[in-house]
């Protein structure tokens, strides 16, 4: 990891900065450039305004490591309005939710139990209209209870996803269970601090990881077993290598679906819209943005430069 991006990944896990540096306008103008607002309403917004161009979203509410029931419960029944909101409106978006929004640190049972009335709501009794509920992943001391978690999960109720990081070491074999299970997959590089020994150091190992775990998320025996893989990278090396591989391949350009973040690489998502990929947006909206953000910035340290012409435009 180079030290740019070690730098903006210690931010985002400052309790100190978290609580001081929203409070300055140039901060909070920069993350504007990630997420559309605060409110759920900014988020629908900007999902009905993408959906007019031809792509899906994902809608997520920043927050996490929730210590409380009731907070728990209340996240719960926010996601809950939320997926009204959007089946209401008829919009092509889905949901992903943190498992320690939803109580995770306070209890498994208690969390799996929130989750599962979060897919209840999401599906529907047309399979053509059910929409999945997406569960992100968190740093490394959480991959085993999001697994476990999913896998029970998706026993009976299949409209669930779950996230994984191309950068952690253990995710190939993850990833081999999860083809398995014919599972709904969105495949993310990572941008947590871990170890070396936990994840690999290097952006160039991580781009390899990231194409050998899609190429088995795209091959025959995924598709064999109807895996439903979202490939989430903005790194446009990547997307050539995966749609000329996967155009080897004989996969239809229907069949490969992209998701980016609001924000970035507009241009590149219209692009696979036209060209008949799927492709979508993650946009996130909430209070808790800070740490989200430092997170973006150390996916691409470039964009910091973002960051330092808001600073001196004052």
């Amino acid at each position: 990891m180079n030290l740019m991006r070690r730098i903006l990944v210690r931010a985002s896990e400052s309790r100190w900065l978290r609580d001081r540096a929203p409070r300055f306008g140039f901060v909070r103008a920069a993350a504007a450039r990630f997420m559309p607002g605060e409110k759920p309403e900014d988020a629908l917004g900007a999902a009905r305004t993408l959906a007019a161009s031809g792509i899906s979203s994902l809608l997520t509410q920043l927050g996490e490591n929730i210590s409380d029931r009731a907070e728990a419960e209340a996240v719960t029944s926010h996601y809950l309005n939320l997926l009204e909101r959007i089946r209401q409106a008829n919009l092509p978006a889905e949901v992903s939710v943190k498992l320690t929004q939803l109580g995770l640190e306070l209890d498994r049972e208690f969390c799996l139990g929130n989750l599962t009335t979060l897919i209840e709501r999401s599906g529907a009794p047309d399979p053509a209209a059910r929409k999945t509920l997406w569960i992100d992943m968190e740093q490394s001391s959480y991959v085993d209870a999001t697994l476990d978690l999913y896998a029970r999960a998706h026993k009976t109720r299949p409209n669930v996803g779950v996230c994984v990081q191309a950068y952690l070491h253990r995710t190939e074999k993850d990833a081999q269970t999860l083809v398995s299970m014919g599972a709904t997959v969105r495949l993310v590089k990572g941008a947590y601090s871990e170890p070396a020994e936990i994840a690999f150091p290097k952006k160039e190992d991580v781009d390899e990881s990231y194409f050998r775990l899609a190429k088995m998320l795209l091959g025959p025996e995924a598709r064999r077993a109807g895996v439903r893989a979202v490939m989430a990278t903005h790194d446009r090396r990547l997307i050539t290598r995966i749609t000329e591989w996967a155009a080897a391949e004989g996969i239809a350009r229907n069949e490969l679906e992209f998701a980016m973040l609001f924000g970035i690489q507009r241009a590149e998502q219209l692009r696979l819209a036209r060209e008949g990929y799927r492709s979508g947006v993650l946009i996130s909206y909430g209070s808790f943005w800070f740490p989200w953000f430092m997170r973006r910035l150390a996916e691409r340290p470039a964009n910091v430069l973002f960051l330092i012409r808001n600073l001196f435009s004052r």
